[in-house]
């Protein structure tokens, strides 16, 4: 009985989604020179799915990972996808907008909650979204580490999902995205 009230409380602790910018402009501005999109989706197989999830410990949702790949004309602009995150406080979902070398180009946080809304935005005034610009897969990111020192603890709590964010779409794209493979 415990356990189903604390279930229970936790899943009304959970506040309403907040979009803090739209998908379609989310891919503006982290693909902005790209004219065009085609989506892939990548279904996982069940050894995919497992070394994904020991790498970062996520598995997307369905066992689906969907890249969008941006042109401009015949030339491919970059590629980029949206990656949720959920915490105790609701969730948090990022587009993540990789250059055609694989670089990351940008990061902009496109939902939160009501709850986590402020501590977002704090995050991201601090520089959060700015430390992940040219990581390339392999490397760990620590957006949070460089807002930690001028924002409170949620705010850093925050970047820290937003942190495992980036860092899923940095293996997904490492592990699975395949230009010449892309539309």
């Amino acid at each position: 009985m415990i356990l189903l009230l604390s279930l229970v409380t936790a899943l009304l602790h959970i506040t309403p989604t907040v979009v803090l910018m739209k998908r379609p402009d989310a891919v503006a501005a982290v693909l902005p020179d790209a004219r065009t999109f085609v989506a892939r989706e990548l279904h996982l197989s069940e050894a995919d799915a497992r070394r994904l999830h020991q790498a970062v410990d996520w598995s997307p949702e369905d066992g689906v990972l969907t890249f969008y790949t941006g042109r401009n004309g015949d030339d491919v602009a970059g590629a980029l996808m949206f990656v949720r995150v959920d915490s105790p406080h609701g969730p948090v979902e990022i587009a993540v907008g990789f250059e055609p070398r694989g670089a990351i180009r940008k990061v902009v946080v496109t939902k939160a909650t009501v709850e986590t809304k402020p501590w977002v935005l704090q995050a991201v005034r601090a520089g959060l979204t700015a430390a992940y610009e040219g990581m390339q897969a392999g490397t760990m990111p620590d957006g949070a580490g460089t807002v930690r020192a001028t924002v409170g603890s949620m705010p850093t709590y925050m970047a820290e999902r937003v942190d495992m964010g980036v860092a899923r779409a940095l293996a997904a794209y490492g592990t699975f995205y395949q230009p010449e493979l892309m539309p």
